[in-house]
Order: structure tokens, then sequence, then C-alpha cells
């Protein structure tokens, strides 16, 4: 069933409730009038682990990649002992075919902001850090001053009304990166926010335990900390009649809730656009982008930021969904951010630029992401130059499903990324890899006679 009311975009016109055209930076005077802050007010007449248990049972999930449980995530910090507790949120965004916290921070950014109140209320946290994204400037100034805004009536600082609950000075900062993908998985984040190189950490200890700064630290991503004031005010039912259960396994979380999509690529109307989970790509592109371009036929699409690989011509009805992983053969939802390609596009280049980019922002901490990017990146420009040989694209396969944290040989998942966006590009496309490389000749010896 279609979304019947924009939530997340309730204060950004987006199709087809609003115009874009028409959007505008919502300060705090018109976020209160529209509603805003009251689910913080409501937040601090509640215990904190009521709010932790009523997120938990909404199973909202992250919007930031993964998709785990936010509210069990704020459930394995322990016990208070009196000393700081951080919140990191990450907002470095630095998935390829992802800007929907953009908008976000960009237009309304007082609903996240009420979501960090809440949530560092709800775990106990003294401090948040907005890990925000190197080259957004513009964004990092247009956050600045909601922060100071939100400073000035009361939602951080020393005389908030949350500190007056429950006696701790609750503050907000800005912390900008320097343009490294790596730094938006979350312990490369932290490295990044305490100064350091951004690397990956071994896990275990988890952020929970030992976070920033060695301190309990919880991470969200921005769209799921502005998800998190609406499942507060309307209540886990209300949540729950969007979205729906996983269809593999009843007994596993489910996809509920709306979700913010990034559409782009070959697309009469490119944009984001908010509608439940579940839907299909087919829907949106259809209802919302307009159709594709010049009339063009579907042929792939990257399933939710490059690194979650690639959606099939005949996975056009794909359901937007956190079960699309194993339902259609790509790692996951990921971002939701949705490159889509017609059929004049070549996908060896696309797959090859994609690889390209993994190479480069590889941190070279782990052997097999190391080389192996840069292999695989060496293999396809061979490849692109009319010099690749059949046997290229098993050998290319291979290294691929031999790299990332699935098979275990590396810490974090950008390896993951290299080897989803070339296996499933070789499976469902594998002719168009075929084509390009020259048929492998090996010389046999052959005796005849005794």
């Amino acid at each position: 069933m279609p979304l019947k009311d924009p939530v997340l975009c309730k204060r950004i016109p987006t199709d087809p409730w609003g115009e874009p055209k028409n959007r505008h930076y919502v300060g705090y005077d018109e976020f209160v009038k529209t509603g805003g802050y009251e689910s913080l007010r409501q937040a601090i007449t509640m215990q904190p682990k009521a709010i932790v248990d009523l997120v938990k049972a909404s199973e909202l999930r992250g919007r930031g990649g993964a998709g785990f449980s936010a509210g069990l995530k704020w459930s394995f910090l322990p016990e208070p002992d009196g000393e700081q507790r951080f919140l990191a949120v990450n907002a470095d965004e630095s998935e390829p075919g992802t800007f929907k916290d953009r908008m976000l921070i960009e237009f309304d950014p007082h609903q996240m902001l009420e979501g960090i109140a809440i949530a560092c209320f709800a775990t106990e946290c003294d401090t948040a850090f907005v890990y925000i994204r190197g080259e957004y400037h513009h964004e990092a100034k247009i956050l600045q001053r909601a922060i100071d805004e939100a400073y000035a009536n009361g939602v951080f600082g020393p005389k908030s009304f949350v500190g007056k609950v429950n006696g701790r000075t609750l503050n907000c900062y800005v912390h900008r990166g320097a343009g490294a993908y790596i730094c938006g998985e979350e312990t490369g984040l932290l490295e990044s926010l305490e100064g350091k190189r951004g690397w990956p950490r071994i896990k275990p200890p988890f952020p929970a335990i030992k976070g920033a700064f060695g301190r309990p630290t919880v991470i969200n991503n921005v769209e799921t900390l502005a998800m998190v004031p609406p499942v507060l005010t309307n209540g886990v039912d209300w949540f729950k009649s969007m979205g729906g259960p996983s269809k593999l396994n009843p007994n596993a979380p489910g996809s509920y809730g709306p979700k913010l999509f990034g559409m782009s690529g070959h697309l009469n109307k490119p944009g984001v656009y908010e509608e439940n989970l579940g839907v299909k790509l087919s829907e949106m592109i259809e209802r919302y982008c307009g159709g594709m371009r010049n009339g063009k036929k579907f042929k792939a699409a990257v399933a939710g930021g490059v690194s979650m690989g690639l959606l099939g011509t005949d996975q056009y009805d794909a359901e937007l969904d956190f079960d699309i992983g194993r339902r259609y053969g790509v790692l996951g939802l990921g971002t939701a951010g949705m490159i889509v390609m017609d059929e004049d596009t070549d996908i060896v280049a696309a797959t090859a630029n994609i690889v390209r980019f993994f190479s480069h922002e590889s941190c070279g901490q782990c052997t097999p992401c190391r080389e192996g990017s840069g292999w695989l990146h060496q293999m396809f420009q061979r490849i692109m130059a009319g010099e690749g040989r059949m046997k290229d694209i098993d050998l290319m396969d291979e290294i691929a499903r031999s790299m990332g944290t699935m098979p275990g040989t590396t810490i974090c998942g950008l390896a993951d990324g290299t080897n989803w966006a070339v296996k499933t590009a070789i499976e469902k496309f594998r002719g168009e890899f075929e084509a390009k490389c020259k048929p492998s000749l090996v010389q046999v010896g052959v005796n005849i006679g005794a």
C-alpha cells in the first residue's frame, strides 16, 4: 500500500505532495509551529529504558546501510558509571548514489536534532558528534545554524530541558570529515573523530562498550535518528502499519515504516522520494520518477549504493526492503540509493568505474582489500583497453569472492562492496564481459602412436 502522507518529508515539499522548487530551510520557530520538539518533551516524561524498549518494539532498523535494529543497538550500552557516554551521528554519506541525508540536513535539520536529543536522553549520553561528510560545505553551515538555534532554545547546553530532568549537560557538535569513504564505516568514523587516521577497528570490542575516546558510544545514521520522533509520538502500531514483516522468515526482523529512496541515473525525474519499505523498484521508477529517460528500456540498477551490487534486467519488480539481498542476489538494501541504468549502458564500463572507486578508497590496512581491489582495477583496465582474456572473467570472480568480511579476510566491509559489485555484474551480465574478452588459447601437445 502506498504511503498516505509524508513523514520525513512533512516539511520538505516532495512529489507527489509538493513541489521541490518550494523547499526552504525550516528554522526552529517554523519547526515548533508544525509540531517539532513535541516528541522530545514527551520523551523526558518517560523512563530512558521505556524509550529504548519502545524503539526496539517498533523494529526501527538503521537507515544507513546494514539495517540493524536501532533499539537493540541502544540496549547494548552498559549501565551508566557516571563518566561520559557519546552518540556519534553518521552524516558522512559517502556511498556513491546516496544523497538522502543531505536533503534532511539542508532543509529540515531540526528533526534530526530532535532525534539526537531523544536518543541521548534514552541512552544517557552526554555529548553528540555529528560527523558530516567533508564535501558537504553548505550543509555543514546549515547544520551549525540549526544547532545554534537549538542551544538558544534549550534543546542543548547547560540549561537544556533535557538536563533539567536527568541532571546532565547535553551538548551537540558538528565534526567535519576530510572526504574519505572509509570514514562512513562506523569504527573508521570513530578513529577520524578522535583525530587519527580513518582506519576501521577490529571488533570486539564493539563501540557500545569501547567507542569514541574509549567510552560507550551509540552510532546512528541521520535518517534513523530523524525517524525516532515520529515513532515516539505515533507509537509502534502506527509505525508497523507501513511496510511489513519479513517475507522469508516470519520470526526475523521486518521491514517497517517509511523510507527515503535516492533515485538517480537514467530517469526523467531523479530525486529523493519517500515511500513505504517494500515498494517495487518499477513503481518507484514509473510513479515517482516519470519512467525511464528517453523512453529507453530498463537494464540494471544499483541496489542501494554501489557497494550493494547490481539488480539484473529481470529484477525490475524487485521489492525494496531489507529482504532484498537474499531474494534478489545482492548484498542488501544499503542506503536505498538506486542508480538506474537503461538498455544502452555498458555494464562492464560501469563496474570498472565502481572498482576504480573502491580501489582508490581502500585504506590499505587489510592485504586482501588493498591488493585485491588493485588487481581487479588493473584487470578491468586491461579489458576496457581491449586486451582482456576469457580466463580473466573467472579470475576476477575468484578474486572478488575471496575478499571481504563475509569470507573473513578483512576488518570492514569495503572489500565486500568491491566484490559484490564485481560478482553480481559477472553473474547477471556475463555475456557482456565475454564480448569484450579474447578467447584464451592454450597450446596442447599431442603424441600420436605407440
